[in-house]
């Protein structure tokens, strides 16, 4: 059973979600790691560093998502997936920033409190849009 949730490829979809939460939750680390190391100690703008923050999460997921998670691309160009991926997360990313915003100007939620809560709504996004936009 573990050896299937962790080793085998498999085209799953709970499995791959399961896979993908752990890939996100690497990704989210960076991302939400770097957020809070250019806001506060680079003196970047919490939405400046968001947005940089995020596009590290994205290399670091696409990276992951091709090698364990998604083996089977609909498309045979590497270039086009990862454009396409990236497209997915462009969407993400404004996503995030609106939620982010709102979030942190509207409701006075802590900004890493609001990133929290964006992240979740954007991870599932990005699972949907790939797993049935991009992989098969």
């Amino acid at each position: 059973m573990i050896r299937k949730i962790l080793i085998v490829r498999t085209d799953d979809t709970l499995v791959q979600l399961f896979r993908y939460l752990i890939v996100g939750g690497v990704a989210f680390l960076a991302d939400i790691g770097g957020l809070y190391v250019l806001t506060e100690f680079a003196g970047f703008h919490y939405l400046i560093s968001a947005a940089i923050s995020f596009v590290l999460g994205w290399i670091i997921n696409y990276r992951l998502s091709i090698i364990w998670i998604f083996q089977h691309s609909k498309l045979n160009n590497r270039v086009m997936e990862f454009f396409l991926f990236g497209l997915i997360g462009m969407v993400g990313l404004g996503l995030n920033g609106l939620l982010i915003w709102v979030l942190t100007e509207s409701a006075g939620i802590y900004y890493l409190v609001s990133k929290i809560i964006a992240a979740i709504f954007v991870f599932l996004w990005n699972f949907a849009a790939r797993k049935y936009g991009l992989f098969r």
